[in-house]
């Protein structure tokens, strides 16, 4: 039982090394192992800043990424909506003027066969005046080999020259 209760010079003896290796370690070791402990967590806590700073330069960086994909996408279909109106003019445009050749080609059509119609016509008077002529002077030669007849004829025409 003396384990457990030591004698008041032992306690003493002990206690003396004790003090001695506490004031030692307490003079020279604690203020560096505390200076060390406090440097260590003040890496600790600027690594845990830098950490935070960085993230928020992250999420930052992610925000205006998205943004900016947003407005290249805006710009994007902006540019596809010019485009298409763009497409769509020119294709309108394309349409007014083939109707404007197509219309001046028809006019043009209509002058040349109107011009073709009257020439046609000309030529068929031509031609049927050529005839009555061929006709009226068969008939006329063929009736006017009577002398008789001959008389009656220029007496018909002077009348009619006379009421004219």
């Amino acid at each position: 039982m003396e384990l457990f209760s030591p004698e008041i010079g032992l306690i003493l003896w002990m206690a003396i090394p004790f003090l001695i290796v506490f004031f030692i370690l307490a003079k020279f070791a604690w203020p560096v192992i505390i200076k060390g402990v406090e440097d260590r967590g003040k890496f600790i806590d600027q690594g845990i800043q830098s950490a935070k700073d960085a993230n928020e330069k992250l999420a930052q960086v992610k925000i205006e990424a998205e943004q900016l994909l947003a407005d290249t996408r805006k710009q994007q279909l902006v540019l596809l909506d010019q485009a298409s109106l763009m497409r769509d003019n020119l294709i309108k445009t394309a349409q007014e003027q083939a109707i404007l050749a197509s219309a001046k080609i028809m006019e043009e059509n209509k002058e040349a066969l109107e011009r073709e119609r009257k020439a046609a016509l000309a030529s068929i008077r031509h031609e049927v005046a050529e005839l009555s002529l061929q006709i009226a002077e068969q008939v006329l030669r063929k009736n006017l080999e009577n002398k008789s007849v001959q008389l009656q004829l220029i007496n018909q025409m002077l009348d009619e020259s006379k009421t004219n």
